[in-house]
């Protein structure tokens, strides 16, 4: 195991000491209260979160600058810089704990197919490309492509990480050794192997064929669950399920054994955004009558993502031990909330194309929360607004910021 560079460790635990100071602070189990309190379908307020944040933007005066040197400390460094971050400019409903999570090294939970694809970059420094997937799917001898897993911890290498967490952060944070949260995105994975269009003609003209393939798919994803929950390798205790709060006193489930937790005692979550261009019954067959196998294995779950859900909730609202809903920038909001009305959380995910535009205008990111909270006060849904896929903020960090102070005004924070 390489030795951790002195200057690096100071780095770290100085900004670990930073960060435990905050996580010390009484609002934080006040946040963690409010978020137990709406996952529970009781809420005190709507909740705020920012998730997925265009990072390459973001640095003001160098407070992003990784300055470690050994890899595994720049991930760590990167982690924290960017709690400390949050926590200054965009707090909304965040919680800053007081442990660092290291992923346990599991192997084999991929499918033995990746995605062949071609690239289109408009900002080099930005992460969010455009994808052109090569169809590696169009016969049935193509479907063995998609292998059973066989998951192995590799505990050599886990057994190094944690030594190397506790070295630099004992004193200061917990190490947690956190192990696989799993979820089910069965049509994101298969539209990554085949083309968007490809996918969409064939659940017409192949119907078959797509049901063997999504077969096959959700064969391999129980198999992987069954041997995570056999070998312990499960993780539990969330902080959050889709970049949203995941704080219940519903988790774990009776029976709880913390060696090897088991899938009913955390949460999942599953998407089909694909189709957002089929319909309820198509939605219904080539996903949902799979996905159920996986969704009743859990204790509670989050579903949908991009896809607007408003027209599909008789199908949606059948899912297994759901509990949020999301609610895309392509929702009908007063239909969302009818539909949903006090029996789940409404996930709405605001547009951030409003901070992409040439011109920041507030007033209407404040119109558009108001909106959307006075519809779910009127059909007295469990309300949170999750402002996440924000691919950029046109080099203007204050726009963001901007966004969390209006939004916390709005819910009343």
């Amino acid at each position: 195991m390489n030795k951790i560079p002195i200057k690096d460790k100071e780095i770290l635990r100085e900004l670990a000491n930073q960060v435990a100071e905050i996580a010390a602070l009484p609002v934080q189990q006040e946040t963690k209260n409010l978020w137990k309190a709406l996952n529970g379908l009781k809420p005190v307020r709507p909740m705020v979160m920012i998730d997925q944040v265009p990072w390459h933007e973001m640095d003001v005066e160098g407070e992003l600058v990784l300055r470690t040197e050994d890899s595994f400390c720049r991930g760590i460094e990167e982690g924290l810089r960017r709690t400390l971050y949050h926590w200054r400019y965009m707090q909304a409903d965040m919680v800053v704990e007081s442990y660092v999570e290291i992923p346990k090294v599991i192997r084999g939970t991929d499918f033995g197919i990746t995605a062949v694809e071609q690239r289109a970059v408009t900002d080099p420094k930005n992460d969010v490309v455009g994808h052109y997937y090569l169809d590696q799917l169009q016969t049935e001898e193509d479907l063995r492509k998609i292998q059973m897993p066989e998951v192995v911890l590799d505990e050599e290498a886990t057994a190094q990480l944690q030594e190397k967490a506790h070295e630099i952060l004992d004193g200061l944070l917990e190490v947690r050794m956190q192990g696989c949260l799993p979820w089910f995105a069965a049509w994101d994975r298969i539209a990554e192997w085949r083309g968007v269009q490809n996918l969409l003609y064939d659940m017409a003209d192949r119907p078959e064929f797509m049901h063997k393939i999504m077969s096959r798919y959700t064969d391999a994803s129980i198999s992987m669950l069954d041997q995570l929950e056999a070998k312990g390798l499960l993780g539990y205790g969330q902080s959050t399920v889709h970049c949203t709060g995941a704080y219940t006193d519903e988790l774990p489930a009776p029976g709880f054994d913390p060696q090897h937790p088991r899938a009913k005692d955390i949460w999942t979550f599953g998407l089909a955004q694909i189709f957002a261009a089929v319909s309820p019954a198509m939605h219904q067959e080539f996903d949902l009558d799979y996905a159920v196998k996986w969704y009743a294995r859990f204790g509670l779950v989050y579903y949908g993502c991009c896809d607007p859900l408003h027209a599909k909730m008789d199908i949606v609202r059948k899912i297994p031990h759901l509990r949020k809903i999301s609610m895309s920038p392509w929702v009908d909001v007063e239909v969302g909330a009818e539909r949903i009305g006090r029996d789940f959380v409404f996930s709405r995910k605001p547009s951030p194309a409003l901070l992409a535009g040439g011109v920041w205008e507030p007033e209407v990111v404040k119109r558009d929360l108001e909106d959307t909270l006075e519809k779910c006060t009127r059909y007295g849904c469990p309300a949170e607004f999750i402002l996440k896929d924000i691919s950029t903020v046109c080099y203007q960090p204050h726009r963001l910021w901007e966004w969390a102070k209006i939004a916390a005004e709005v819910v009343g924070k």
